[in-house]
């Protein structure tokens, strides 16, 4: 059943040449502009994602996290690139405790893993890409030397850690604060220096062919100059953190030498005529799937996708594949995930009956191997602090104002999504690094991600904290077949909610005939119902975000179903993009949409 939807911000993108879609302009313009010059979707996403440092320094950074999805037109299948480092190896459950934390602190330096990002995009780029890494990286380092633009949500990000940086992360104050303490202003634009000097000496790294001065690259960053930097700055700093204490660090050179970004291949799930992929159980992406499996006893097609039956009823799967991802995910190196059970006709068709007319208030994880789920005993939330995670009640980053005492602020994620004409495509969210991460490292001039907040520190579960262990990550692209050839590439920014929004949109092109544009703009939702990914790891049972753009009709039925309904602005749920493509009598379209909200997002084709 085909639902018109009666507004939309922009066009659906279409074209036959090559489409993009990220979560900021410059980022996109500079991923088309890659195309333009004979590049292929490899080149366009690597070189848009450096860029993103510089454009979205509050959502990510050089020392952050990558999971991608790639389709190579010449291999013929979706593969998953992990840049998600593990934890170091002096991160254990024990040292930790002897320290008195029951949670790993949301900032400072407890918290990094190995930064996988530019490990992970170099890899990208040597083995699938075919330019060189100087022209990948060439608008990276001229924003990062004659400025970028800083949007008004940097400067809120800023502002609430202003304090922090001026008492405390000094080395982050340097930079992002002028000499008398003060904000930038917005739109400014903004150098980085000390980041441009890393990229090229990235790029000088050594000489030879492509795939040589790649290599060399890479191994600057692991073994060379960086990882140095960054064992120096680690070993020798104590930095505050959410916790509300000083903290020296455990990574060291020693961890980054040991990692590398790799290629894995991806869970599927067959959904109607569509194959959705998505990572691993080291991250929360089988939620995805787990929630087309549950739904699939649903007549999705015959409600309203802004009405109260489809918004409960996906609330509902949402809340029983969120449960499994407590009680059963982590990085499968590790712990033995029964996703084939997780994922089975069998299980899910006894999930979807407990979907009733009332809201479940219970976390509710099931036996898919005959034995009982273990959750953690640490009560969320009561640690005492909050800290740097990815935000929560929907809001944009820099939007909620949140600031404590000691200087947290939420961050959040980018997304890219590229198809170029010869039809590979990338579906990549990176993340983590942000600049309220964690202090700057003066010589590199970014600082390092706090991924490993994710861990439990409680023996005996699948996301329990070990040495060398990859956390459960919320970061989490997607990507789906149709009729087993390649149609979507899509994803979003938001933490816990990136596998709540990204199936939203889906499931409207699947069953109300949406265009891609018209799914993003539709009204979204958000649950809170199960414990956060993020230090202090709480949870709001029952809770319900809703858009403000949801009939009064659909809201109270909601709170008459028993959700806890927290109605939030107009355009507050959400930073969707995606790019598609659509088999036609003259010839494969390629479509693309991006998130209006936040202003930031933008599709560009032709």
């Amino acid at each position: 059943m085909k639902v018109p939807f009666a507004f939309t911000t922009r066009p659906e993108i279409k074209g036959n040449f090559g489409v993009v879609a990220t979560t900021h302009w410059i980022a996109s313009s500079t991923a088309m502009g890659v195309l333009e010059r004979g590049g292929n979707a490899f080149d366009a996403a690597v070189t848009a994602a450096f860029v993103l440092h510089m454009v979205e320094p509050h959502l990510n950074g050089a020392g952050g996290d990558l999971p991608a999805l790639m389709w190579s037109a010449k291999k013929q299948k979706i593969e998953v690139l992990c840049g998600q480092g593990p934890a170091p190896e002096k991160a254990s459950i024990a040292h930790f405790r002897s320290l008195g934390l029951d949670l790993i602190p949301g900032s400072g330096l407890l918290a990094p893993c190995v930064p996988g990002a530019v490990d992970g995009w170099l890899l990208m780029l040597r083995d699938y890409g075919t330019i060189d890494i100087a022209d990948a990286l060439a608008p990276a380092i001229h924003y990062a030397e004659y400025g970028a633009p800083l949007v008004p949500r940097v400067i809120d990000t800023i502002s609430t850690v202003q304090k922090l940086f001026q008492d405390e992360w000094k080395t982050s104050g340097a930079l992002w604060l002028d000499a008398s303490g003060n904000l930038p202003k917005p739109y400014a634009l903004f150098r980085q220096p000390g980041l441009a000097a890393t990229y090229r000496k990235l790029v000088a790294a050594g000489a030879g062919n492509r795939e040589q001065r790649i290599e060399a690259a890479r191994k600057s960053w692991r073994e060379g100059f960086v990882a140095e930097a960054i064992d120096k700055y680690v070993a020798g700093t104590e930095a505050m953190d959410a916790s509300g204490k000083r903290h020296r660090g455990v990574l060291s050179g020693n961890d980054m030498a040991k990692w590398q970004a790799h290629i894995e291949a991806p869970l599927t799930y067959d959904y109607q005529d569509w194959t959705v992929a998505k990572c691993g159980a080291w991250s929360q992406g089988p939620a995805f799937l787990q929630q087309l499996a549950i739904l699939k006893h649903f007549d999705l097609s015959a409600m309203d996708p802004a009405g109260p039956d489809f918004v409960h009823t996906l609330v509902e799967a949402s809340k029983l594949a969120f449960a499994d991802r407590e009680a059963w995910y982590g990085d499968p190196n590790h712990v033995d995930v029964p996703m084939a059970a997780l994922l089975s006709d069998t299980y899910n068709a006894a999930r979807a009956r407990l979907i009733t007319d009332k809201a479940s208030l219970e976390l509710r994880p099931g036996d898919p191997m005959g034995k009982a789920a273990k959750l953690t005993s640490i009560k969320a939330g009561e640690s005492g602090g909050v800290g740097v995670g990815e935000p929560t009640v929907g809001r944009l980053a820099g939007s909620d104002g949140k600031v404590t005492a000691r200087g947290a602020a939420s961050g959040d994620t980018c997304h890219i999504d590229v198809i170029d004409k010869w039809g590979n495509m990338v579906s990549a969210t990176p993340s983590g690094g942000w600049l309220q991460s964690s202090p700057l490292i003066p010589e590199l001039g970014f600082c390092l991600g706090t991924r490993a907040q994710m861990f439990w520190l409680e023996d005996g579960l699948p996301n329990s904290l070990v040495p060398g262990k990859r956390p459960r990550t919320t970061l989490s692209p997607s990507m789906a077949l149709r009729d087993g050839k390649p149609a979507l590439a899509f994803g979003t920014p938001g933490g816990d909610q990136q596998d709540q929004w990204s199936p939203q949109m889906f499931l409207k092109v699947v069953h109300h005939g949406m265009n891609l544009q018209e799914a993003i703009d539709s009204p979204a939702w958000h649950s809170e119902h199960f414990p956060s990914s993020f230090y202090p790891r709480a949870a709001k049972p029952g809770h319900l975000g809703l858009e403000g753009r949801f009939s009064k009709e659909t809201i109270e039925a909601l709170k008459a179903r028993g959700h806890k309904v927290e109605v939030g602005g107009d355009w507050s749920e959400g930073r969707l993009t995606a790019c598609g493509t659509t088999e036609t009598p003259e010839g494969t379209l390629l479509t693309a949409g991006a998130n209006p909200r936040g202003m930031q997002g933008y599709a560009v084709g032709r």
